[in-house]
């Protein structure tokens, strides 16, 4: 431990303020910031509880919306919930129901087992009850363009395979399709970005951020991302800033050699 005293005494002008970051610091109390989950939707939208039924059965259900607020929250109450249903609308996707908290599973099962008994339907035609989703953005940092050594570069149909056989990636749904950019066009490292759908508190997130796995001898680092990573490439000439629809020269270079041919041809 630092002595405060002798700190005072050797720097008697040093400010109390600066004496208790050395201390820390010394110490080794000081906290290392967490990684930043960047995500779409954020705020009172993951107090929403989403019914995905067609749109028949979510008229139907609307109609009565007060009579099933009430009965919703008495179920809840008898299950020991905290959380209490504030009202019910619709959607194109079918019905909302909007609580005061974060609905936990025991609320939701309790929730589909209600919406099931009022309108009369098979509980398997009715799936879980889900919350608010939103989609988190990452970018996967140290594969090769060429992961087994070969001239077939690696395409979005490779990391979806990639992904699925990690463990880390376990109930991990993309939620849209992988994007493969090179680092430079001289260079042999891709940057792959991912987007997931997500809880609103960034759970799948928290599982995967800044984790490393195997792709058979490389080791691949997923890294957070923004929601726009970087600019476009050119697939034609290897440029930066606008796609190969609209790229101007003649033919083609390769993404390895810079020579006046595919990539594949290398």
């Amino acid at each position: 431990m630092i002595d405060v005293l002798k700190l005072k005494e050797t720097f008697p002008n040093l400010p109390n303020k600066k004496i208790d970051m050395v201390q820390k610091v010394i110490n080794g109390s000081s906290k290392k910031s967490k990684p930043k989950i960047n995500m779409t939707t954020k705020g009172p939208f993951q107090k929403q509880v989403i019914m995905l039924i067609n749109s028949e059965l979510s008229k139907k259900f609307i109609k009565d919306s007060n009579m099933h607020v009430i009965n919703i929250n008495h179920a809840l109450k008898n299950i020991c919930s905290n959380t209490i249903a504030d009202f019910i609308c619709a959607d194109d996707k079918g019905v909302v129901i909007m609580t005061n908290n974060i609905s936990s599973n025991a609320d939701l099962q309790e929730i589909k087992k209600y919406v099931k008994n009022s309108l009369l339907f098979n509980t398997d035609s009715i799936s879980l009850p889900r919350l608010s989703q939103s989609k988190s953005y990452f970018k996967i940092v140290g594969i090769p363009y060429n992961v087994n050594n070969s001239n077939i570069c690696i395409s979005s149909n490779d990391v979806k395979h990639i992904l699925k056989g990690s463990h880390i990636f376990n109930d991990i749904v993309l939620a849209s399709k992988p994007r493969i950019i090179k680092v430079s066009p001289k260079s042999d490292i891709v940057i792959i970005w991912i987007d997931i759908w997500d809880t609103q508190s960034g759970t799948n997130a928290k599982k995967i951020i800044n984790r490393h796995f195997n792709i058979g001898s490389i080791i691949a680092t997923v890294r957070g991302a923004n929601m726009n990573p970087g600019v476009s490439q050119c697939k034609n000439c290897w440029k930066w800033s606008y796609m190969a629809e609209v790229c101007h020269i003649q033919g083609s270079k390769c993404a390895k050699c810079n020579g006046p041919h595919l990539t594949e041809y290398y």
